[in-house]
C-alpha cells in the first residue's frame, strides 16, 4: 500500500465520529513513529558497525548489538521529526 492510498483510506473515514477519528489519528501516529524507527534502525545499522578486530568476538554478538540499535531506535522514534512531517501529511489528506 503506497502514501495515496493511505490518504484515500483516510480520507474516506472522514464521516466518522470524532472519537473514532481521534482513533485514527492515535493509530497513524503509532505507525508513522514506527516508521520512524525503522528509518533510524537502519541509520544506526550503518553509523554503529563494529568492526574492532583488536577483540575476540562472541558467538552472539551480532543478535545483541541489533537487539541493542532496535531498542535503540524504537526510543528515540518520534523525537527526530519525520514521523511528525508524515503524519501532518496524512492527517491533512492531500
Amino acid at each position: 500500500m503506497n502514501i495515496d492510498n493511505s490518504v484515500a483510506l483516510y480520507q474516506a473515514n472522514a464521516n466518522v465520529p470524532k472519537a473514532e477519528k481521534s482513533l485514527d489519528k492515535e493509530m497513524l501516529k503509532a505507525q508513522t513513529d514506527q516508521f520512524e524507527a525503522i528509518i533510524l534502525k537502519q541509520l544506526l545499522d550503518v553509523s554503529m558497525k563494529d568492526e574492532n578486530t583488536l577483540f575476540g568476538k562472541d558467538p552472539g554478538d551480532k543478535i545483541y548489538n541489533s537487539m541493542y540499535r532496535d531498542e535503540i531506535s524504537k526510543i528515540g522514534a518520534g523525537s527526530f521529526g519525520l514521523s511528525q512531517i508524515l503524519f501532518d501529511y496524512l492527517s491533512e489528506g492531500r
